[in-house]
């Protein structure tokens, strides 16, 4: 752009720019658009350097100057090949100085000049027509003058150029590919990066030996901190990663310091790390400060890799860490601002040393470090507890327990390089710091301050908080784990402390009641009482839970080795009958049994869990359920349902060493196990009766009821208890209180019914289990439904809860399918899924009625689908088709406008194409028998012709097409799950797409390109995945008439006109690739016709040729393209050296 032109241009800059930073009210949105474009043009200018220089050297503007300088450094990447080597180094230059000699300009403005200065620098490395050696030199002078305003300039250009290289997320997006960083960053980081660290390191040496630092200078100070933290937080690239691993790479959250061999003296000296020690002591008491020493601090404990020579050059560098580290602990009281830094240095050297590392310095240092940490962890316990009762936003000392717990674990579990009792002691401490941070006073210390004050009170605890469990299941899986190490202290602690806790317990209850009886009225001081006990309880419960069980997801739970180990080692001085008599009698103190010491601990923890749940039924039976705590009654039923995963009828076959007294009590063929069963039950059915209105508490009881029978050899017992069969009468016969319970528990109430019912072979069993549960409810469901005025009470409410209870038991039915049930209950359910689709009809205008209507279908598909034969599988497809027929009908009748019904079509659509994709997976597992069946179907049948799940699924798809509006499209998971769907049609039926109807051919093809062209990234990958396999099923089909090769041809000019003209996410250029190489293969004379039209259209007769040779280069071969896996990988490199050579050239005005 001529420099003549310049104060015409530089005037409407300046009207643009003032226009967008006007108030909104001042200016139309017409005038902000034309504005944007009018920057958005100059942005796109050819060869605007001479341009923008005379703008930084003229315009007043603060906004004219950003742009002018993000112009240059966007026209710099973009034109690179085409400027001289010498007009680029004048230019970094010219920003260079003009930086330096405007010390007042604003900082957003110095950032981006500062920034466009760092891409020129990166895009010069590659091709080493710039080297970093001068600018370092210049801001090695800017940093000796001693002038704090030119320190933080020459801070400010080291910090740009390391943003620039460090990782492809913070650089510009200067549309190159990964790899392309990727070398930038590997030669930056040998030799660049050390320098920049080296400087900064000179900073800091000449800070910390001054005494008194005026704020200026403090400031000075700070930049430099933070940019050591910077340079040690570098994540170092490895050689030789793909573009893939490197995206991986790259976005790792916690970066260890892995430098190469080159820093080897640079950052073993041990006088660096010295230097952080001292650096943080003198600032520890600036928070901000203190964060960026500390991470500076935590990184170089996280030292590892090629930079160490062998293992003495480690053993030293962590033993003079160590050193450091309790020097600058011990003495002071860490602050708040300290507690997550210090974690993570603690916790950096032990999961980055090896532990042979970490025992081989010497044994004084290493206990020292050991008895810090249990000092640290019990401190960050308490304060930790401390803040959860002051319910702080910022919970710094929570995150740093949770840190030192994670250490703890790694270093207990660690059996070769420490004998079993060598951390015992420090177990003991951190459980029983724990427990009592969680114990009122005066035994604990909760809800007390530092100063012995007690805090809120506990009525203000948050409604929607989330259930301690869960909140802190990693800390109390750490805690239960150290309990275990040493359980022969922790287990007779948690004995004494619970069987204390309920027995004050139940002694307040019959006061309480003896105070009602004499004379009712308000018992505040009581109350308050009360809920210590009960807040005692729930810890204690959560504590003991971890401690005996582990949480298994998919897995066999076992009893934890500890656990079996220490119940064996005291075998011997058991008595068995004495211990079965405590577990046996839940109502009786244990300690008032004759011999109770003599009992296994094991089942005494149990037992006094057990007296809490006996506790808490006989209050109900003496109507005190308003004194009862439904947290203590939900913390009861979580930990009975992790107990008998693990320990009842524990299979002796997978264990080495078994606990006699342990099998004894709930072995196979035991009464101890039948009798708990039975009292199990007892509970469950008595939790259901009075807990109706508690739905997490009755949502707990019955997942204890699935756990019961999810196992046969569980559910025999049960079955055999007349209680069960008594429940299930009651639940089929839908009476109080079962049909009060909320949907989702009658759902899993339903289930543990069906395994139940399905787990004995016996035909007798399974015939009365048919009559009393199954045949009821759809006895029932078929009399409202065929009443002769149905369609006129259906929406009465006790009809509409009918017809949504029995909704709710058919997901629990198939909720409940496995492989020996799956026929009886697929015959059941057909019946219901038919009679479902006409009450879709009826409930149209219900919208949660249809919602649960679906749900069922997708529960079935979900459940069933695997385990189906070819005519069962047929009946399945049919009835989802005819579904999606009424439901299409229904949905498309009716007009929508309102946010609430745009969410209930989202609920919908999404429930809609969860249905699908369950059924394409089983076309995916059954593929070439569901296939052959297809093709063999000769034309005179076609009338009765089977349906497969693609002609479902593509039929769904075709009712969702219609339904899919732009705006809810913008629910993002919804969009996803919906290209996902595509993307799964295209590649696993390419060879279906071809035989669509016309018009749902053009919604599919219409939808891929919006997916391309409109939405995020992630869809668009997804797209261009499904675009490969349309392309190669035309080249098998070779039909060149088809829909889809004139489809596919348009395609071609997408994926073209995306890689080549317009600027896009480096991301995708992998399977933009892959789709254009295929497409290209498939409309060869189009591709050369494409190229021909874009070289016809440059003027410039040097873009020609570069875009001429880069042509050729990419496809210029004497062979023509074939879709051989060898020529693709070939094609995909080359592709990627023509991104770099011309990637940006054509994207301007």
């Amino acid at each position: 752009m001529a420099a003549h032109h310049a104060p015409e241009v530089i005037a409407q800059l300046e009207s643009a720019a003032k226009v967008l930073m006007a108030p909104p009210s001042m200016v139309s949105h017409e005038q902000r658009q034309h504005a944007e474009h009018i920057f958005l043009s100059f942005r796109k200018s050819k060869s605007p350097f001479a341009i923008c220089k005379h703008i930084l050297e003229t315009s007043k503007v603060d906004y004219v100057l950003f742009q002018a300088a993000t112009t240059i450094m966007e026209a710099v990447v973009r034109e690179w090949v085409l400027l001289e080597k010498n007009s680029i180094e004048s230019l970094r230059t010219f920003l260079l100085t003009y930086v330096l000699q405007r010390p007042n300009l604003q900082k957003y403005v110095r950032e981006q000049i500062l920034l466009a200065v760092a891409v020129i620098v990166k895009r010069g490395s590659l091709d080493k027509t710039i080297v970093c050696n001068s600018i370092f030199h210049e801001v090695g002078h800017l940093i000796s003058s001693g002038n704090p305003v030119v320190q933080t300039l020459a801070c400010s250009i080291l910090t740009a150029l390391l943003t620039e290289f460090s990782s492809s997320t913070k650089t510009s997006n200067i549309g190159l590919s990964m790899e392309f960083h990727g070398s930038c960053k590997r030669i930056f980081q040998e030799d660049d990066l050390r320098q920049i660290f080296v400087l900064t390191v000179e900073v800091l040496q000449e800070f910390s030996r001054r005494e008194n630092l005026s704020a200026q200078m403090s400031s000075v100070f700070q930049r430099y901190l933070a940019l050591a933290n910077q340079v040690l937080s570098w994540n170092f690239l490895p050689p030789n990663l793909g573009r893939h691993y490197i995206a991986m790479f790259e976005s790792s959250q916690n970066v260890m310091l892995k430098p190469t061999e080159s820093w080897r003296d640079t950052l073993l000296d041990s006088r660096v790390m010295d230097l952080f020690f001292t650096v943080h002591r003198k600032i520890r008491e600036d928070s901000d400060m203190a964060q960026d020493s500390l991470q500076c601090l935590a990184q170089l404990a996280s030292i590892h890799g090629p930079i160490f020579p062998d293992e003495r050059a480690q053993i030293d560098y962590l033993a003079h860490f160590i050193e450091g580290l309790l020097n600058m602990i011990n003495g002071i009281e860490i602050e708040d601002s300290e507690a997550v830094g210090i974690s993570n240095i603690m916790s950096n050297l032990i999961s980055e040393f090896p532990r042979s590392i970490l025992t081989a310095i010497p044994s004084e240092l290493f206990s020292s470090f050991i008895n810090c940490l249990t000092h640290i962890t019990c401190s960050f316990g308490r304060s930790a507890a401390l803040e959860e009762v002051l319910d702080k936003d910022d919970m710094v000392y929570m995150e740093a327990y949770d840190k030192l717990l994670e250490s703890w674990l790694t270093l207990v579990q660690d059996n070769k390089h420490f004998h079993k009792e060598f951390f015992t002691q420090h177990a003991v401490q951190v459980f029983n710091s724990y427990i009592q941070c969680h114990l009122a006073a005066p035994e604990g210390t909760r809800n007390l301050t530092t100063n012995g004050v007690a805090t809120r009170e506990e009525e203000e605890i948050s409604e929607v908080q989330e259930d301690d469990r869960e909140l802190f299941s990693d800390q109390l899986a750490g805690i239960g784990m150290l309990g275990r190490i040493a359980a022969e202290n922790c287990i007779p602690l948690l004995i004494s402390l619970l069987e204390d806790r309920v027995t004050r317990l139940h002694g307040q209850l019959q006061r309480q009641q003896q105070r009602f009886l004499s004379s009712p009225g308000p018992a505040s001081l009581a109350n308050k009482f009360l809920d210590d006990l009960y807040e005692d309880i729930h810890w204690l419960i959560l504590v003991t839970g971890y401690l005996l069980a582990d949480d298994t997801q998919g897995e066999t739970p076992l009893i934890p080795s500890e656990v079996m180990e220490y119940s064996i080692k005291h075998a011997t001085e058991v008595d068995i009958n004495t211990t079965l008599q405590i577990l046996g009698s839940p109502g009786e103190k244990a300690s008032s049994i004759p011999g109770c010491n003599q009992t296994d601990s094991v089942i005494r923890l149990l037992a006094a869990v057990l007296r809490a749940s006996e506790v808490e039924s006989r209050a109900t039976r003496a109507n005190l359920i308003e004194l009862l705590s439904p947290q203590m009654g939900k913390d009861i039923m979580w930990f009975l349902r992790r107990w008998t995963k693990t320990y009842l009828l524990a299979d002796e076959k997978l264990y080495d060493q078994i606990s006699l007294p342990l099998i004894m009590a709930f072995g196979v063929d035991t009464e101890g196990a039948q009798w708990i069963v039975g009292y199990l039950l007892e509970k469950v059915i008595s939790n259901l009766t009075v807990w109706i209105a508690e739905t997490d508490l009755a949502n707990d009881t019955v997942q204890l009821l699935v756990t019961l029978v999810e196992r046969r050899e569980r559910a025999n017992l049960v079955i055999k208890c007349e209680n069960w069969w008594n429940l299930a009468k009651q639940y089929a016969s839908r009476t109080p209180p079962l049909n009060c319970l909320p949907s989702s528990v009658q759902r899993t109430l339903m289930k543990a019914l069906v395994l139940a019912g399905f787990a004995h072979v016996d035909s007798e069993t399974k015939q009365k289990y048919w009559t009393e549960v199954l045949q009821p409810l759809q006895q029932r469901f078929l009399n409202v439904i065929n009443q002769e005025n149905f369609q006129q009470i259906c929406q009465e409410e006790e009809v509409k809860q009918e017809i949504i209870a029995t909704l709710e038991a058919l997901c629990g039915i198939a909720e409940a399918t496995q492989i020996d049930n799956v026929v009886i209950l697929f015959t059941f359910l057909m019946d219901f899924l038919n009679n479902c689709i006409g009450l879709m009809d009826i409930y149209k205008n219900t919208p949660e009625t249809i919602n649960l209507i679906i749900e069922v279908f997708v529960e079935v598909a979900h459940k069933q689908i695997c385990y189906l034969g070819e005519s069962k599988a047929m009946k399945l497809y049919e009835a989802c088709l005819t579904l999606l027929q009424v439901y299409s009908k229904n949905s498309l009748g009716r007009k929508r406008s309102d946010v609430a019904a745009e969410e209930e079509q989202y609920q919908d659509l999404l429930l809609i194409m969860e249905l699908l994709t369950n059924l394409l997976s089983k076309e995916f597992i059954d593929f070439s028998d569901t296939d052959e069946v297809f093709r063999g179907q000769e034309p005179g049948q076609s009338g009765n012709r089977s349906v497969s799940a693609a002609d479902v699924v593509l039929y769904g798809v075709n009712i969702v097409l219609p339904l899919m509006s732009q705006d809810l499209l913008k629910f993002p998971s919804l969009c996803n799950q919906y290209y996902k769907l595509i993307t799964f049609i295209c590649e696993i039926f390419p060879e279906k797409i071809p035989q669509l109807p016309e018009e749902l051919f053009k919604s599919l093809m219409y939808s891929l390109e919006l997916g391309m062209t409109s939405m995020t990234s992630e869809v668009s990958q997804l797209c261009l995945e499904a675009l490969t396999p349309l392309a190669e099923q035309c080249a098998k089909a070779q039909e060149t008439e088809s829909p889809l090769f004139t489809a596919t041809r348009h395609f071609l000019k997408l994926v073209f006109d995306m890689l080549v003209l317009q600027k896009h996410n480096a991301e995708l250029t992998d399977a933009a690739g892959e789709a254009f190489y295929t497409l290209v293969c498939l409309h060869q004379a189009e591709y050369l016709e494409l190229v021909e039209t874009l070289l016809s259209s440059q003027q410039d007769p040097v873009i020609y040729q570069r875009l001429a040779d880069a042509f050729n280069n990419l496809t210029g071969s004497s062979t023509p393209p074939t879709l051989d896996r060898k020529q693709r990988m070939a094609f995909l490199k080359s592709l990627k050296d023509f991104m770099a050579n011309v990637g940006g050239l054509l994207c301007v005005k």
